[in-house]
């Protein structure tokens, strides 16, 4: 019971100080988001026109800060974030309701498949350490972690785009097909997601893969293992039960970290597959300093970070009962 108290404690502290930073970051800022959305017309700036677009934006230079404050958390509360100066005059949380699904499609996919791909080849390495498949894919996919995400993602439109005319060449999908929940819609954002989804993969997968073969060979060298080996028991058992459910846990929070990001989007690659996802969006609202827009993101990826946090807490107190032993 101590355990979740601390747990839950450290969220609610943790998001409230994000919500605060969230606030404060930009009335720090010199103008407001009415300024910045007139500043795009060339001539005299009405003051009529301006004073209905600050009331639109919710910016009020009567009120104060405190007033203000509290006035912030209850739309935050009701799920307002006020309107966004990119996509003008929708809300922000229309537009990140419809830039979400592609970003957990596309980033949320792949970073799961490349944690259990990674840790699946990880442990199997070291359970033959010095083998063919240790010798081979550990060192072939940590180098191609090391390669920028925009660098493989334009070596993949120029091979399978250009040159082969395999796959689309950007796009999230053709935009002659109307939107919806059919087989040609569908399969054609499959289509469009194939090259963004390998590049991800592809650059991601070799940290899971190291570091899940070096815990793997630590936790061999435990007398429990040995013992588990001297009893007679399987060599899958030993490894899965035994070895693999013990060298995991270090990653298991490393992966809530990715799941919680999933949500920032991949905004290099994003940028490049021109994908209409959270991080393109993100792109888009610092170019334009859409503050309200920034806001939304900002703290929809910190509540997002905090909840995996808490759940991969939560999975970890499950495998290894020696966490929840709290003094």
């Amino acid at each position: 019971m101590r355990f979740v108290v601390r747990r839950l404690g450290f969220f609610v502290v943790t998001l409230w100080a994000a919500v605060t930073a969230n606030f404060l970051i930009p009335r720090l800022m010199p103008g407001n988001p009415a300024l910045a959305l007139m500043s795009r017309y060339r001539g005299h700036i009405n003051p009529q026109s301006l004073h209905a677009i600050e009331i639109a934006f919710g910016v009020n230079k009567h009120q104060s800060l405190i007033s203000s404050y509290f006035s912030f958390l209850g739309n935050i509360a009701r799920g307002r974030f006020g309107i966004s100066l990119t996509f003008f005059p929708d809300p922000v949380m229309k537009n990140v309701l419809q830039a979400l699904p592609w970003t957990l499609a596309l980033v949320g996919v792949t970073t799961i498949l490349a944690f259990v791909l990674g840790t699946l080849i990880g442990l199997v390495a070291a359970w033959r350490r010095g083998g063919v498949l240790d010798g081979i894919l550990p060192p072939i996919f940590v180098i191609t972690s090391a390669f920028p995400y925009f660098f493989l993602a334009m070596l993949a439109i120029w091979l399978f785009a250009i040159e082969l005319g395999w796959l689309p060449q950007s796009g999230g999908y053709d935009y002659t097909n109307t939107v919806g929940w059919t087989w040609a819609f569908v399969s054609d954002a499959v289509k469009h997601s194939i090259l963004p989804a390998l590049t991800i993969l592809i650059t991601s997968i070799g940290g899971w893969i190291l570091t899940m073969r070096n815990n793997t060979i630590t936790v061999l060298t435990e007398d429990y293992v040995r013992m588990a080996r001297a009893k007679g028991l399987s060599p899958w058992r030993v490894m899965w039960s035994y070895a693999g459910r013990n060298a995991i846990l270090p990653n298991l929070t490393g992966f809530a970290m990715s799941l919680g990001f999933v949500v920032s989007g991949a905004i290099l690659v994003e940028f490049v597959f021109n994908y209409p996802g959270v991080g393109w969006m993100f792109l888009q609202s610092v170019e334009n300093q859409d503050y309200a827009l920034m806001q939304g993101l900002f703290l929809m990826i910190v509540l997002a970070v905090l909840t995996a946090i808490l759940a991969a807490d939560a999975a970890t107190a499950v495998v290894d009962p020696r966490t929840r032993d709290v003094r």
